[in-house]
């Protein structure tokens, strides 16, 4: 995961100098500017360091192929970059092995892999990694039962909390109910026993 890297004095030049370099939009791109100290005699310069997503998106398929084979699975990855995320897609000869009790394996291959592209790099991308339709189906499940829920705080006015969630769970929460009319989630507790509670609120 090589890094293209220019310094200068004027930030909007190393800009345009580094997506020409790397043949890309600056949304196609990810990179970041450090400043450098100048000496006694010497003004601060700019160092600029810069990859294209393509180039993350497929060393991220190589690194995971590599290490899911070596977790004796067989596996096939597709990868789409989509709004300025990298998404990853497995099919495995065993998904529920990537997937793991509520999705726990595949959260922990989502920090290693986000993990190795900072590592490498100092950058953070937008990453979605999924098996299969893991996370559709899941996502679909869970604003159904929101909803349905909600529906049920806004006939009886009693507030209901639901069980434990991750962050990527309870913002699907928070967004399919953010428009239902007298109701309000917010979320409560502290990781890893934090939760939404769906509450009736008066207009």
């Amino acid at each position: 995961m090589n890094l293209t890297v220019f310094e200068g004095k004027n930030k909007e030049e190393l800009k345009e100098k580094l997506l020409k370099e790397l043949k890309c939009e600056e949304s196609e791109c990810l990179f970041k500017y450090e400043t450098k100290k100048g000496g006694l005699f010497k003004s601060e310069s700019y160092v600029i360091k810069g990859i294209t997503l393509n180039n993350v998106k497929n060393d991220i398929a190589t690194f995971l192929k590599d290490l899911v084979t070596n977790m004796g699975l067989e596996v096939n990855i597709e990868s789409n970059i989509r709004d300025n995320q990298i998404n990853i897609k497995m099919f495995s000869n065993n998904n529920p092995i990537l997937i793991g009790k509520n999705g726990q394996t595949l959260i922990a291959l989502q920090n290693i892999v986000k993990q190795m592209v900072y590592t490498n790099t100092g950058l953070y991308p937008y990453i979605l990694l999924d098996v299969e339709n893991y996370k559709d189906k899941k996502q679909s499940n869970l604003e159904y039962h929101a909803k349905k829920i909600a529906k049920e705080v806004q006939k009886t006015k009693v507030d209901v909390i639901l069980d434990d969630m991750n962050s990527y769970e309870r913002k699907i929460v928070h967004d399919v109910l953010n428009n239902f009319k007298n109701i309000k989630t917010e979320s409560e507790g502290e990781e890893p026993h934090r939760h939404i509670v769906i509450k009736y609120v008066e207009e």
